[in-house]
């Protein structure tokens, strides 16, 4: 956060509840990053959120920001100087003309049920109506949220304040104990290690391909750096097809050591799969993840888990069932226009 224009640390939150000692505020940098991994550690355990943070993802999150200005888009909730609650939004112009204004956030268990969440909500309506990022002052203006099925609190406020579902995402996941499909390489295609000269050259064929999916907005330069310093990543598990000289499509294999040692299990992920336009239909999606199952199990990895838009037009769900993935969670994501008077 180097901007010159950073606003005053704390905020006035019109209609705030009247917690004593309650503080809304700017985060303030890495002091902070540990407080707010404690807070949604504590929301996860209660919600059944079973991904699991680091501090590493607190600094990426705050330091490399996407389509945000942490020193205007991120709220902390502050009782008697004890961080509670914090809440997020970002802004991003989606290809379709879509100006979105997506919003998240996380109340301690101890102090939900006091205002805090609604609070943030409408903190967050508050931005959005000061931040415009399309040139078209007729582009539809929505607001975006999202829960995880179990987030029965989440959904509740969501509806509450007029956000209708509009797109489903499951998480699947995949036992390795079975047995793993043969599905042969596209003729001309190879698998080869990834190295650092190649890492520009595989964000940008990811970029490319992700161009297809629901939601997109073009990627900016500081999703390159977030990539970079995504701690999970172990480039020696990637699978990176190439044909020539031209990366044709990816799996990138991470194992979140942390979150595996906390719920007692091995499980490796399975994510970013994209196959750009000129290489699909010929089963070079299938072929790279069953290879990368493989090198899952060879790190002692028992399960794979991957995430998928529940209507992806490239047919992933349908691959994915079909390699042995089966649902575990669904997320919901929800929409609504933003309020003419914020």
């Amino acid at each position: 956060m180097t901007h010159t224009d950073v606003p005053a640390i704390d905020v006035v939150l019109p209609g705030a509840p009247g917690i004593p000692g309650l503080r809304f505020r700017r985060p303030l940098g890495p002091a902070d990053y540990l407080p707010l991994l404690q807070v949604y550690s504590s929301a996860a355990a209660a919600d059944g959120l079973d991904e699991v943070l680091t501090e590493a993802d607190i600094a990426a999150f705050i330091e490399d920001p996407i389509d945000s200005d942490p020193a205007h888009d991120v709220l902390l909730a502050e009782v008697g100087g004890q961080v509670v609650a914090y809440s997020w939004i970002s802004h991003r112009l989606e290809t379709s003309g879509d100006e979105i204004h997506s919003h998240r956030g996380y109340v301690h268990p101890s102090w939900r049920r006091r205002g805090l969440g609604s609070a943030m909500f409408r903190q967050a309506w508050r931005r959005a109506a000061e931040r415009t990022v399309s040139p078209d002052p007729s582009s539809p203006r929505l607001l975006q949220t999202f829960a995880l099925g179990s987030e029965s609190g989440a959904e509740a406020l969501a509806r509450r304040f007029g956000y209708a579902p509009v797109r489903y995402a499951f998480k699947m996941s995949r036992d390795l104990s079975l047995p793993i499909p043969q599905r042969p390489l596209p003729a001309g295609i190879e698998i080869r290690p990834a190295r650092p000269e190649h890492w520009r050259s595989i964000w940008e064929a990811e970029r490319e391909a992700f161009e297809d999916h629901w939601g997109y907005a073009p990627w900016p330069e500081e999703a390159y750096q977030r990539f970079l310093r995504f701690p999970h990543y172990d480039p020696s598990l990637w699978r990176i097809a190439w044909d020539g000289d031209q990366v044709a499509g990816m799996v990138l294999n991470f194992v979140n050591a942390e979150e595996n040692r906390i719920y007692d299990r091995r499980r490796g992920y399975t994510e970013d799969i994209a196959v750009r336009r000129p290489w699909r239909r010929r089963g070079l999606a299938g072929a790279l993840i069953a290879r990368s199952l493989e090198a899952l199990m060879e790190q002692g990895m028992q399960e794979a888990a991957l995430g998928v838009d529940a209507e992806n037009r490239t047919g992933a769900l349908r691959l994915y069932e079909q390699l042995g993935y089966t649902v575990i969670q669904q997320w919901t994501v929800f929409r609504r226009p933003l309020p003419a008077a914020g």
